[in-house]
């Protein structure tokens, strides 16, 4: 479990790598899809042959239930679609932990079942709360899974200025899904499912 040996150093580097992202001009961006309530935009990503992607978008609730769904945790597998799997593997103080999850299959089954094995750490950012994460090489695999690979990936979110009970949230996501796949069905389906990751969680937050 390279690097880390010291959990808070990684875990602030990590935070300043999405901070970072969240600085970036937005003529940098070309947007990938669009919907009425939730925006994606794309560009080549700086730590593999893909895209950074960016999603951004209303919902109506407060940061601490947001985030509460979004990290890792049991309520996350009952909203979120793609998730077949989750186990916390290592507990960290300051909301950080090491976690294994699997994804269905998408694209009527071009992208098969993944694995991953997260570090994740939830902190305070100005005045709302930030979720990330990044993949770990860890050893013990599954032979009936695909290992697929996040490179640094949050979720900000922060209280619309003239409403509280509404929010403002922006993901990072750089998945490395691995494999034999064609990068372009790699594109079409991050883009896809970053919309439904945001409709699952109206409905869910709806249901709460």
């Amino acid at each position: 479990m390279e690097g880390l040996s010291d959990a808070a150093a990684f875990a602030t580097k990590l935070k300043n790598t999405l901070i970072q992202y969240h600085t970036i001009e937005d003529d940098k961006w070309r947007v990938a899809k669009k919907t009425k309530d939730v925006t994606i935009w794309r560009k080549p990503s700086e730590e593999f042959n893909g895209y950074l992607f960016k999603a951004q978008g209303v919902i109506d609730d407060v940061v601490n239930s947001i985030i509460d769904h979004i990290r890792p945790g049991p309520c996350r597998l009952d909203w979120d679609s793609l998730m077949t799997s989750m186990d916390i593997l290592e507990h960290f103080e300051e909301n950080c932990c090491v976690m294994r999850y699997t994804t269905a299959s998408q694209l009527w089954n071009i992208i098969s079942p993944r694995e991953f094995v997260d570090f994740s750490y939830t902190v305070g950012h100005k005045e709302g709360l930030l979720s990330c994460g990044i993949s770990l090489d860890w050893n013990e695999k599954r032979p009936e899974f695909v290992r697929g690979y996040n490179h640094p990936c949050g979720w900000f979110c922060v209280p619309l200025k003239d409403n509280a009970n509404q929010s403002l949230l922006t993901g990072y996501i750089q998945t490395d899904l691995r494999g034999m796949i064609p990068q372009s069905a790699v594109d079409t389906a991050m883009a896809s499912t970053l919309i439904n990751f945001y409709g699952d969680l109206r409905k869910a937050l709806q249901k709460a």
